[in-house]
């Protein structure tokens, strides 16, 4: 079973709004994605669940989740597929643009791991985490 990070009560605690209908949904896919962008690459102690067992990294893990969650909300997407294929976009006086060459959805904002989020985990004490160079 997937690790998720956070609950939908916890994510409403977080923002201090009301979690959306599909909370349940966005935490599991951002624990996923935390999973698969940062967490594969650091090495620190779990239970039997897979969960680590350093409260300060699940509280990190729990916030990290939470950051994801409402940085999708600011970018308007979760997936990176609202940011395919385009290169400019104008609406009224608003013109958005990327780069022509690099038009997939990885290259969109929902594919990128929260800046806010990226702060925190970095913060995390060497003593409960380590960073591992994986190629």
């Amino acid at each position: 079973m997937a690790r998720v990070y956070a609950t939908p009560d916890q994510l409403a605690a977080y923002t201090g709004q009301p979690a959306p209908a599909d909370a349940a949904r966005l935490l599991s896919r951002a624990s996923r994605f935390l999973d698969e962008r940062v967490l594969k690459a650091c090495l620190y102690a779990t239970d039997d669940d897979g969960m680590p067992t350093a409260p300060e990294l699940r509280d990190a893990f729990r916030e990290a989740v939470c950051i994801q969650v409402g940085w999708w909300d600011e970018v308007g997407d979760s997936t990176g597929a609202a940011g395919a294929g385009w290169g400019s976009v104008t609406l009224g006086p608003v013109t958005l643009g990327r780069s022509v060459t690099d038009v997939s959805p990885d290259a969109s904002p929902a594919r990128m791991l929260a800046p806010e989020a990226w702060d925190l985990l970095r913060t995390l004490p060497p003593d409960v985490i380590r960073w591992e160079v994986i190629w």
